[in-house]
């Protein structure tokens, strides 16, 4: 029996449950890949890069005070995502502090900031989509022991209350920096007032962090055959199949668990025989995001999904045995399932993609036959 035989045979001895789950499906298979049935695609994983800085707790920010601090070097990302729950207007800065003596020179070469809203997804969306475009630059010196705003305009943002605030940078630097995500009162100087604040404790969610090898890379094993493979899938960010960051809090010293990994850039490298539509599939709930492509000379960035701020709110909550199925490499595409267009391509095709701040994982990436 072939591969193709071999997935149908293995799916027809699940119909009956998933059938009861989803009745409208309940029908005879035709012929293999006419119905509706997902393979998941074997990978390879490989972690490397820099370091990224993650501030997300307290998400929730009750009171002025340091959210996060660790020092870094070289290639590094900071992403910082915060709620203004203090009930008066704030501000939020990210403060660099040269370690060195000497000077010392930042290279910001990616970065995505949105303006502060109560709209959580949206805010996740337009970050997200900044971002994704790739087209922001900017350099900053540091005499030694100095400390500078890593972005001015940081300083001219009001976070009103209920509000959040997100961003995402790449950075590059030469010497050791330090690195202050600081929530102060509207009216301070933040360089003054960061002589005063106190590291603020984590909320129970315990998100934040230093992470090595900020930047994960999944490629196919083998190239994708649409004739032969049919619909296929990867799964992102379930930690079942794609794992968890792991790293330390550098303000006590204790090993976290970055759920989600947030912050993580994830390269999603293909070859496809022929052309193949890829679609990404959020199976968590409400998500908004953006992904950037390139096939040969040919790239852009795609918001996720395009016609709306979010998606994933209809795509019904997986039951138990369902889910365990599409973790062991047998999923169903149902006509409840919510999807948005990648593009169509063929030859090699890469994705650049990160888990949108707001939005809710895990995620699929669909192949099928054009």
């Amino acid at each position: 029996m072939n591969f193709a035989g071999k997935i149908i045979a293995a799916v027809m001895s699940l119909f009956a449950t998933i059938s009861a789950t989803f009745p409208a499906l309940a029908t005879p298979f035709q012929e293999p890949f006419t119905s509706n049935v997902m393979s998941r695609l074997p990978v390879d994983v490989k972690d490397t890069g820099g370091t990224l800085i993650f501030s997300d707790s307290p998400e929730y920010v009750h009171r002025n005070g340091i959210l996060y601090t660790d020092t870094v070097s070289g290639d590094a990302r900071i992403l910082f995502y915060h709620l203004n729950d203090t009930g008066v207007k704030k501000k939020l800065a990210v403060i660099v502090e040269n370690t060195s003596f000497e000077e010392n020179r930042i290279e910001i070469t990616r970065g995505g900031f949105s303006a502060p809203s109560d709209n959580f997804l949206s805010v996740g969306k337009a970050t997200q989509l900044m971002y994704m475009k790739n087209d922001f630059h900017d350099t900053l010196k540091l005499k030694g022991r100095e400390r500078k705003l890593f972005q001015e305009e940081m300083h001219n943002v009001i976070i009103d209350p209920g509000n959040l605030v997100y961003g995402v940078y790449d950075f590059h630097s030469l010497r050791p920096v330090k690195i202050f995500v600081l929530m102060y009162p509207q009216f301070a100087d933040p360089l003054a007032f960061l002589n005063i604040a106190e590291i603020l404790p984590k909320d129970a969610q315990k998100l934040r962090g230093t992470f090595k090898n900020m930047n994960r890379t999944i490629k196919l094993k083998k190239s994708y055959d649409p004739s032969v493979d049919g619909i296929g899938y990867i799964l992102i960010c379930d930690n079942a199949t794609d794992f968890f960051k792991k790293g330390i809090d550098a303000t006590d010293g204790s090993e976290v668990i970055n759920y989600g990994n947030y912050g993580i850039n994830y390269t999603l490298n293909f070859y496809t025989k022929s052309k193949t539509r890829f679609y990404l599939s959020p199976l968590g709930g409400k998500y908004a995001g953006a992904v950037r492509y390139s096939n040969g000379e040919i790239s852009g960035t795609i918001a996720t999904p395009n016609d709306r701020i979010y998606f994933g709110d209809k795509t019904p909550k997986e039951p138990p045995h369902v889910q365990k199925a599409r973790e062991e490499g047998i999923s169903y595409l149902t006509s409840q399932t919510e999807i948005s267009e990648l593009g169509s391509f063929s030859g090699n095709v890469s994705f650049e993609y990160s888990p949108p701040g707001a939005s809710n994982l895990p995620v699929n990436i669909v192949l099928m036959p054009e």
